[in-house]
């Protein structure tokens, strides 16, 4: 498998597809495997396929020349939506797809792409669509998600340095936040979890943080997240003393990294802006419960994990069929402290 990648980095493919996987955390943890593509093909143009809300991490992203949507709830709906899509990519005469997405749906868009080097984890029944196939690894057991990423293309002779999750925003973009956050230190509260309830700390608990960070360093509050989350955010604020600037479900992707960006401190549960904060250097306190700290933790050094030991942790499942023991042993007091140290270490 190495041999015929190295035969590839001497042959200088002109251009490769990068299937990205479809959840923001995830893809954020995978712009290492992203940096270590981009040193093995210097010169190759290097073109992300992604959902809509994935493809905005990529765009101006340094690893990535290109962003094709593939919108499958959208115009790419249905067999005629993906044969079309499929098609379009026919065009672009891709000489290698590397698929970070374990889906067989992506190695078929491969195949019908007549893609000739077509590489990725041998997961989902995908073996024999995949010419350059890697052995799947459990990434459920222990493997954080970047190295899960990173040893597919050790696998396929890809081997290096293991960079950080990286992401990059524009002047502009900046700009806009800096206008919007004026004036002291900002902390950002993100209360949700695309994944599921069961991941989600209470609101009641992130407002008391709130209040107590506002009244102690004089932080202002902003509340970042989806329009799923709408309900959580109006909760929030309704909770706290202090006043807080409710941005959820109103930003894009591209302009909630900007205002975390923007931000002195992060309070999170285990989500995908919390990864977005990490690769933007933003200190982050996150709240974890019914998911795996050592797998999808921010890779980081500026954060601290914040969990309470139960025996049913970690589940990993959508909704707490009990009494939802792993977040209600989380107090505020504990959140509030692991904040403090962060703080005082920037200081």
């Amino acid at each position: 498998m190495a041999k015929t990648l190295n035969h590839l980095k001497n042959k200088s493919p002109r251009r490769i597809l990068v299937r990205a996987v479809n959840w923001i955390g995830d893809a954020v943890m995978a712009t290492p495997a992203m940096g270590r593509i981009r040193a093995a093909f210097p010169d190759a143009e290097i073109v992300v396929v992604a959902n809509p809300l994935v493809a905005e991490l990529f765009v101006h992203h340094p690893c990535c020349d290109r962003v094709i949507i593939f919108d499958k709830k959208g115009q790419h709906a249905g067999i005629r939506g993906f044969l079309g899509f499929c098609k379009l990519l026919r065009r672009e005469r891709f000489d290698l797809a590397i698929l970070l997405q374990n889906a067989i749906e992506a190695a078929i868009m491969a195949v019908l792409a007549l893609v000739p080097y077509r590489a990725g984890y041998q997961t989902d029944g995908r073996r024999l669509l995949l010419n350059m196939g890697v052995p799947a690894r459990d990434s459920k057991h222990g493997l954080h998600h970047v190295d899960y990423y990173l040893f597919m293309l050790d696998d396929l002779g890809l081997a290096g340095e293991k960079p950080s999750p990286q992401l990059s925003l524009q002047p502009d973009e900046q700009q806009w936040a800096a206008d919007l956050l004026t004036g002291g230190s900002w902390l950002a509260i993100n209360p949700g979890a695309a994944y599921g309830a069961a991941k989600r700390w209470i609101p009641e608990r992130f407002a008391a943080v709130g209040d107590t960070l506002a009244q102690e360093y004089g932080m202002k509050v902003v509340l970042t997240g989806g329009p799923a989350e709408a309900e959580i955010g109006a909760d929030i604020v309704t909770s706290m003393k202090h006043q807080a600037l409710n941005l959820i479900g109103q930003t894009s992707v591209r302009q909630m990294m900007a205002v975390l960006e923007r931000c002195t401190l992060m309070v999170t549960n285990d989500s995908g802006p919390m990864h977005v904060g990490a690769a933007l250097g933003v200190p982050i306190v996150a709240v974890f419960g019914p998911t795996d700290h050592t797998t999808t933790s921010p890779r980081t050094d500026k954060c601290r994990i914040v969990r309470h030991e139960v025996e049913c942790s970690p589940c990993m499942l959508r909704q707490c069929p009990i009494d939802h023991r792993c977040m209600e042993g989380v107090t505020a007091d504990r959140v509030v402290v692991a904040a403090r140290e962060l703080l005082e270490s920037r200081r």
